[in-house]
Order: C-alpha cells, then structure tokens, then sequence
C-alpha cells in the first residue's frame, strides 16, 4: 500500500511539474487581503467565539457536576463535552498566532491520550497542566477517557465519580481539564480581537511570512497530518504496517469517531469554499483564486477536481461504522480505501494547489507516505 501511494505521489509530481513546463503562468492580481478580511472575520474569529461558547458550557456542565455528581449532571456533561468535541473540529484547523505559540492542537486533541498518566495525576493530586510532558492528559481525548473508559460501562463510570474516596478527585480533574481548554480558546480569541487580526489581514503578501503562505500551509498540514494520517491513516496501520486501532479519536466513548472525522472533512472544504463558519455567506477563497488563476489539471478546473474528491471520500467515510475502532478492527480495508479517498486530495492540495498560487510547503515530510 505505502509502495502504490509513494508511485502515486511520484506521479503525480512529474504531471504537475511537466505541464507547468509546457504552460504560461498567469498574472497573479488576486485580492489576497479581501481573503485574509474574510478568512479572519467571518471564519476564524466566529469560529473561536462559538468554541469559547461551546467550552464554556462545558466548564458550566463539569462544575455542576462535581458539586451534585447524580445521573441527570452527569448525562449533561457528556452532551457538552460532545458538542464542543464537534464544534472543535470546525476550528482546530488554524493553528496560526497564539494558537500556534499555545500548541492548541496538541493541548486539545492529541490522542491517544495517556490513561495511566491521568490516573497518576488523579492519585498524586499535584499537576501542571501547562508543562509539555502533560500534552496527552488533557484536551477532548482526556474527557473521553474519563466520561467513558475509568471503568468497565456507563453506570460503573458514574459510580467511580460518586465513590466517597476517589470520586471527587476525578470529578476536579475533569473540571481542571475543561478550565485549561477554556483558557486557552479565550486567550487565542482575545488575541484576535485585541490587535492580531489587523497584523494578519495587513500582512498580505506573496512571501514565506505572509499570512495567506502561512495559513495555507498550516491548513494543507491539517488536513493532510491530523485527518488523513491522524483520524484513520495511524489507526489503519498505512504509516506502521500493523492495525492500530487503540489510535482512533474518540476511542473510549466508541460510537463519535466517524462522525468527527466527518465535520472535519466538511470543515476543510468549507475553508475552502470560502463559505463562513455559520455557513449564512461566502467569500473570497482558494477556490475562487485557482479560478481566476484558470488553474486546471487534466483538462478539468482544479478546484472541481479538489471539491470532486472530497465528495469521493466523504462516501467512503460515510459508508464506515461509526466507531472506527470497531471498523479497524473488523473491516480495515474500508479504512484503507478511505485514506487513499483522502491521499488523492493530498496531492491536489500540496502540489498543485501550491504550485498555482506560488506559495513553497514550510513544514518537512516525515510521515513516510
């Protein structure tokens, strides 16, 4: 499989190259600070402000929950937690600012997430949330472990968190981890509100610094390192050459995997789109840039051939279990045809795509594929 996709990438490489050879390269005139304006006001920060939102009725939820830890509160806090899960998955993309500084990515959704390394936090009580060893024990990943996987099923979990000895230290553990994920969303918002939007709007030029090079390639490394590879390459074993399914996002709660990688598919091809976070109005994009460039690849529009492959891999993604889990497990060559749905767009994306708007790749390779 990993030999196929490496003579796949290869050729795909050589068509892209050979025809730029044989082709003028049209005038670049875009508006790329019209895009910046759009990507940053009706993307990003609304983005920001509903998972702020979203967490903090989390923080709401899990505060509630340590102080009466009944069956009502608890079913609460899992609905919560489920929705700013999802909601995440919408803004985890722009790791750009204080984002990037912050690491947000890895402190929100680095999985699997280390239990026994929970646990030890729990045990000892005395733990620093911000230090880089304690990556794997927070986040989204970390709440799945605990609303689902300290104990064997549903009403076993609940009495754990309701235990005279135990329960209200795993109760403030939750709390603690939903505080650091709604301090950290807050600060990324304040930032933008307080000065960086206009920095990045303003920096609007064609250069490795500039903020549409940069966030296009922070996107391209979302979607090609965090959906492809994280959300079913890894679980499916294409980059280890043996099933991983203990790798799966969601795996403690086992019924959410598809449906996330799902909304982050369709959140890639919105940005795309230019459409924005609440989907109401649309406005300048990459799709619209390749089309005024007349970017084509075999004869077809490259926007209609990205847009047209991700329609191909949301089917393939549609068609799995909703625990992906249990899909690697018992069926890994739909796994399999997903990744390669997804790969194809890999290329359109960092090669093509790239190429057209003369912006180089700035992050290295390294995944073997």
């Amino acid at each position: 499989m990993k030999r196929v996709l490496l003579l796949f990438v290869l050729f795909g490489l050589f068509a892209a190259c050979g025809s730029d050879d044989n082709s003028p390269q049209p005038t670049d005139d875009f508006d790329r600070k019209a895009m910046l304006s759009h990507w940053a006001d009706n993307v990003i920060v609304p983005g920001l402000e509903a998972n702020v939102a979203d967490i903090t009725t989390l923080v709401t939820a899990a505060e509630a929950f340590r102080d009466n830890p009944a069956d009502n509160e608890f079913q609460t806090l899992k609905t919560a937690w489920l929705e700013a899960y999802k909601e995440w998955q919408r803004i985890g993309i722009f790791e750009i600012g204080k984002a990037e500084e912050l690491q947000l990515i890895s402190r929100m959704n680095l999985y699997p997430t280390d239990a026994s390394g929970i646990e030890e936090n729990i045990a000892v009580g005395d733990y620093n949330l911000d230090l880089p060893s304690e990556k794997t024990r927070q986040g989204f990943p970390a709440l799945d472990y605990l609303l689902y996987g300290i104990a064997a099923d549903e009403a076993a979990v609940l009495a754990k968190f309701q235990d005279a000895a135990v329960g209200s230290a795993y109760r403030d553990y939750v709390v603690g981890v939903a505080q650091k994920m709604q301090s950290m969303l807050q600060t990324v918002l304040e930032d933008w509100n307080n000065g960086y939007r206009e920095t990045f709007v303003d920096n609007d030029g064609n250069n490795a610094t500039a903020s549409t090079d940069r966030l296009v390639n922070d996107y391209i490394f979302y979607y090609e390192k965090h959906l492809r590879a994280g959300k079913v390459g890894i679980p499916a074993g294409v980059f280890s050459g043996a099933e991983l399914p203990g790798n799966v996002e969601g795996l403690y709660s086992r019924q959410y995997s598809r449906d996330l990688l799902a909304i982050s598919l369709d959140a890639t091809e919105d940005f795309f789109l230019g459409r924005s976070y609440d989907g109401s109005v649309s406005g300048p994009s990459l799709n619209t840039y390749l089309e005024e460039l007349g970017t084509t690849k075999g004869g077809t529009a490259l926007a209609d051939v990205i847009v047209d492959q991700w329609a191909v891999a949301l089917a393939e993604i549609q068609s799995l279990n909703p625990n992906l889990y249990e899909q690697v497990n018992t069926g890994n060559t739909a796994m399999l045809r997903t990744y390669d749905a997804l790969q194809i767009n890999v290329v359109n994306l960092k090669v093509d795509m790239l190429q057209a708007l003369n912006i180089n790749v700035d992050y290295v390779d390294a995944d073997g594929d």
